[in-house]
């Protein structure tokens, strides 16, 4: 799984103009789940999300997790981030899980990161057209990957 987090002072996501999820400060997460995916990707990433420290203490310095700073998170499913690139101008998606094997996935990490936080998690709709506004704070920019800790 590749998680790319960002930063954010606020975010909303769309679906065919209505309102669909909205946050203030904290995380805006684009998911990409591989074909060889399994819960325990879903443990790590929901562990790294939930642990990374990038909101800034009393001084000023990026110290602070999600919970300290009682930040809301947004979490986006994005096939596209397993495009591949090598040959050609058109991306292939083989390495993206298909949505029976996705799906699952997705949800077991919405659910988790729901329990380590202590709270629900704003969400995109799985395989919807979206469209996301968001201010990106720093910036600042993470990605993780679960196949490299």
């Amino acid at each position: 799984m590749i998680a790319v987090i960002q930063r954010v002072s606020q975010a909303t996501l769309h679906i065919d103009g209505a309102l669909q999820a909205s946050i203030q400060q904290g995380f805006m997460v684009l998911l990409g789940i591989h074909v060889n995916d399994t819960p325990e990707d879903v443990a790590y990433l929901a562990g790294k999300i939930a642990g990374l420290r990038v909101f800034s203490d009393e001084e000023g310095k990026m110290n602070l997790d999600l919970q300290a700073i009682n930040g809301e998170l947004l979490l986006v499913s994005q096939f596209t981030l397993y495009a591949a690139t090598r040959k050609g101008n058109r991306p292939s998606f083989l390495e993206s899980a298909r949505p029976e094997q996705a799906i699952p996935l997705y949800e077991l990490l919405i659910n988790t990161l729901s329990e380590k936080l202590g709270k629900k998690i704003q969400t995109g709709v799985f395989g919807a057209d979206m469209q996301i506004n968001l201010t990106n704070d720093g910036p600042v920019t993470i990605i993780i990957d679960s196949k490299n800790p």
